[in-house]
This record gives C-alpha cells, sequence and structure tokens, in this order.
C-alpha cells in the first residue's frame, strides 16, 4: 500500500519538481531557508511572520539538495507519502484495505487540487496534524497518555510551522483529555494532564522566543511572529471569497454524501471514530478561516478531513458499493490536469531561466537586483545581492500590508530605488490590492531612468525587466 501511495504522489506531483515558479510564497521560504545555510537570521536579517520552522524545512531541503526548487519539492512530495499513509492508517478503522486506499489517494489528490502541489506550507503542517490524530483517536490504547503527551509535542513543532493549526491542537488535546475522563481520571489529575499538554505544545515556541531574546533579537522575532498577523488589514472579500465556493463544490458533494450514507444507509464500523473525524473536519475549518484573509491554498488542510468523512459512501462494501469510490477517484485524478501541468511547468523552467540570463550579467557585489513585483526565485537564479529585508515583493507592493511591517512601505522602496538599483521586476497585473503611493514611486522610476530589456508572462502576468538606462547601450 505503501508503495502506491508513494507512486502515485510522485506521479501526481513530479510535474512540478525544478519548477521556481510553481507556486509563489514557496519561493520566499526557500530563499529565507536558503539564506539561513549561509547564517542569515529570519526576523532580523530576512522578514517575514511565518514560524522560523517553517524555514528550517526548507533550510534542511537545500543542506540535503542542493538550492534549486528541487530540493523543498521532494521534501514536500516525502511527507505527502507519509500524509497519504497516515490516511490510510485513520481510514483502516472504518472501512477494508482497498477503500482505505482510496482514501489515501483522495488526500493525494486534493492536496494538489487545492494548491499545494510544490511547496506550500499545508504539504509540511497537515501530515503533522494525522501524525496527533493517529497518537490520541484511541482513548483505550494501553499508553493512551504517553500517546497523547507525544502528540502534544508534535503539535508544538507544528505551531511553528504554521500558527493556525492552533484549533486543530486544541481539539486534539480535548480530545484526548475527554477518553482520558472517560477512562475515570479525577479531575485533579486531568488538570495536571492539561497543563502538560498546553506546556509542550507551548515550548517549542517558548524555546525560540527564548533564543532570540538572548541573541538581543525578541523585539524582532515578537514583532513577525505575533503583532503583525494583528496588523494586516483583511481583505476586501472578507474570509469567504465567492469565487472559492466554485473550486469547493467537489468537496461539498463529496463531504454531503458522506454524511447523508453515515446517518442514513449504514453507520460506520467505529462510531466513536467517525465523531472524531467530523469534529476534526470543525477544527480544521477554523484553521482555515482563522486568518483575516483566506486564500485558495488554505483549503488543502481539508485533504484528509474530507477524505475521512466521506467514507461512508466511498466503501466499497457499503450499501451502494465500489461505484462512488470508483468516481471519485476518477473525478479527482482528472482534476489533477496532468498533462497541462507537465507543460506548463515546463513553460515556467524556460520562461524564468529566460529572465535571469537577462538580469544574470547585470548585477554583482553590491548591485542589487530589485524585484518589485515578480517571482522571489530570481534572486536565487541570478546569484543577487538582497536589497532589503523585506525581501518578499508582497511586503512591500501589498496594500494590505502598509500598517503590519513596522515601517513605512513607501519608505522603503525609497530607499531601495534612491541606491539606483541596475535591475528592477515588475508585473503589469497585481495579485493584489497596491500600495499606490509605492506602485507610482516605482512606475515613475522605471519610465524615466529605465528601459525594458525582457518580459515574460508568467501566471497569467506580464513580467517585465528593467535596466538602468545608463547601463544600456545606445
Amino acid at each position: 500500500m505503501l508503495a502506491a501511495l508513494a507512486l502515485v504522489t510522485f506521479a501526481v506531483r513530479a510535474a512540478w519538481f525544478g519548477d521556481p515558479n510553481a507556486d509563489i510564497d514557496e519561493q520566499l521560504y526557500s530563499l529565507i531557508g536558503l539564506e539561513m545555510t549561509h547564517g542569515a537570521l529570519p526576523y532580523v536579517d530576512l522578514w517575514d511572520r511565518k514560524p522560523i520552522g517553517l524555514f528550517a524545512l526548507f533550510a534542511l531541503a537545500h543542506l540535503i539538495g542542493g538550492p534549486g526548487p528541487v530540493a523543498y519539492q521532494v521534501l514536500a512530495a516525502l511527507f505527502t507519502v507519509g500524509g497519504a499513509w497516515m490516511t490510510y492508517r485513520l481510514a483502516r478503522s472504518l472501512v477494508d484495505r482497498i477503500t482505505a486506499l482510496g482514501a489515501g489517494l483522495l488526500y493525494i489528490f486534493l492536496l494538489s487540487i487545492y494548491g499545494s502541489q510544490s511547496g506550500q506550507a499545508e504539504a509540511f503542517f497537515v501530515p503533522m496534524m494525522l501524525c496527533m490524530a493517529l497518537l490520541v483517536i484511541d482513548p483505550h490504547h494501553a499508553r493512551a497518555l504517553q500517546r497523547s503527551l507525544i502528540a502534544m509535542s508534535i503539535g508544538g513543532i507544528a505551531l511553528q510551522v504554521k500558527y493556525t493549526v492552533l484549533p486543530q491542537c486544541i481539539f486534539f488535546g480535548l480530545w484526548a483529555l475527554w477518553g482520558q475522563f472517560r477512562m475515570g481520571k479525577q479531575w485533579s489529575a486531568l488538570v495536571g494532564q492539561a497543563v502538560s499538554f498546553a506546556a509542550l505544545g507551548i515550548l517549542p515556541t517558548f524555546l525560540i522566543g527564548l533564543a532570540y531574546g538572548v541573541a538581543g533579537h525578541w523585539d524582532e522575532f515578537a514583532f513577525a511572529n505575533f503583532v503583525s498577523f494583528f496588523e494586516r488589514l483583511p481583505a476586501n472579500s472578507g474570509r469567504i471569497a465567492s469565487g472559492h465556493l466554485v473550486f469547493l463544490l467537489p468537496v461539498f458533494g463529496l463531504l454531503a454524501l458522506g454524511f447523508y450514507a453515515a446517518f442514513r444507509l449504514s453507520t460506520p464500523r467505529v462510531p466513536h471514530n467517525y465523531r472524531f473525524f467530523v469534529l476534526w473536519l470543525g477544527a480544521t475549518v477554523c484553521t482555515i478561516y482563522l486568518p483575516a484573509t483566506v486564500y485558495l491554498y488554505y483549503y488543502a488542510s481539508l485533504a484528509p478531513v474530507v477524505a475521512l468523512t466521506s467514507l461512508p459512501i466511498l466503501d466499497r462494501k457499503g450499501a451502494i458499493g465500489p461505484i462512488p469510490l470508483m468516481l471519485a477517484l476518477i473525478a479527482f485524478g482528472y482534476l489533477q490536469f496532468l498533462p497541462g501541468k507537465y507543460e506548463k511547468a515546463d513553460e515556467h523552467r524556460e520562461k524564468m531561466t529566460s529572465l535571469a540570463a537577462a538580469i544574470k550579467p547585470r548585477v554583482s557585489g553590491n548591485n542589487c537586483l530589485y524585484i518589485f513585483d515578480g517571482p522571489t526565485a530570481l534572486y536565487r537564479m541570478t546569484n543577487s545581492c538582497l536589497p532589503t529585508r523585506y525581501i518578499y515583493p508582497d511586503h512591500l507592493n501589498n496594500a494590505f500590508e502598509r500598517n503590519s511591517l513596522g515601517i513605512s512601505q513607501v519608505a522603503e522602496v525609497g530607499r531601495i530605488l534612491a541606491k539606483k538599483p541596475p535591475v528592477i521586476v515588475t508585473a503589469d497585473t497585481a495579485f493584489t490590492p497596491q500600495n499606490e503611493e509605492s506602485k507610482a514611486l516605482v512606475w515613475t522610476t522605471v519610465k524615466h531612468d529605465y528601459v525594458e530589456i525582457a518580459m515574460e508572462e508568467l501566471h497569467k502576468r506580464k513580467i517585465r525587466v528593467w535596466a538602468r538606462r545608463d547601463t544600456v547601450p545606445h
């Protein structure tokens, strides 16, 4: 079973291997992770609000696999194999091996469909949630308490990959405590266990914060990790964008059929476990909607719980037989659009190489490339120095970020431009609402002092490369 899950995982995800522009955010995580291998300190030398554990995973990938994107993409694929295997293990409590294998395959498909096909954070923290689930689901296990303590430790590590897993960690902790209560534990013991659970969950974050404090960088750590999250402005559309609902229809349909089958066709083999999956689904929804702005790839967190709560309709030995499972696998397999993905990834690699070739001869030493809007991976591909600690283009061009950096976006953009970078990269179409002052400052500069030397279309955006006019032969 594990071999089958691994084979499908790599077949689905291999299309993106080596594509430096497979997705957006992971390019920043990769850059920070790579710089960490050279001694850079997140939040101090390079800024982002993600926990350091995520960057450490990328640093580990680059230490082992080199500076290219395939390093973290293979690591994410290995995590996906692990997640699929744990989904299979959890499903086995309700269904036979073949149906459980189908649940594992659905996990792989859903991760990819909902934007975690390359190196997004969900590829790493969702398997950690699955591991916690495996450890706490059975309150009658002979070592239930010890397993719960291990689970809470894993939750603490997961919090250092993405803080929004907190609702799921709380759910797993409460479920474990409820199990101990059902087994006859006294309230005094339960309070002590709850304190232990919380302490283990907080411990990794506490230790990292302590290390930053000892190094004299507590303020940078605290602001990036805890303050900036609340100072980022919410999207105008709110948490639920209308466009997302269309993409979620396959999930809604599968869940609805799963619930119908559970309550009207056949009771799950182990109702206790099915209740666990349903409650976990609710906690996962809280994880998705915890931030003020929700992006489509956040829904990849649903992959395991959708597969597991849909088991009553997918069970090939259930009331309807194997047809629902076959149809689900065919439908979600088709939605991978694999031939198109291989073609798109090849196109990305070719275009990114072309852009890098235009930039690389013009940057050297302290003459840094500046990407106002465009692929962050171009910094690595051109071996450019970094013109600012706010290296992610979105941090300085996104209007929602204007109060969340601890500095003025416009002032920082002006400081970078004052150094007259040899090359500036822009995009004709923005992903997010723009800080119009920063945008005007950049466009005025490039129109007056720069010449366009290259242009490629990536992710339906025209990415333009501008060279300083005095460096271009007339």
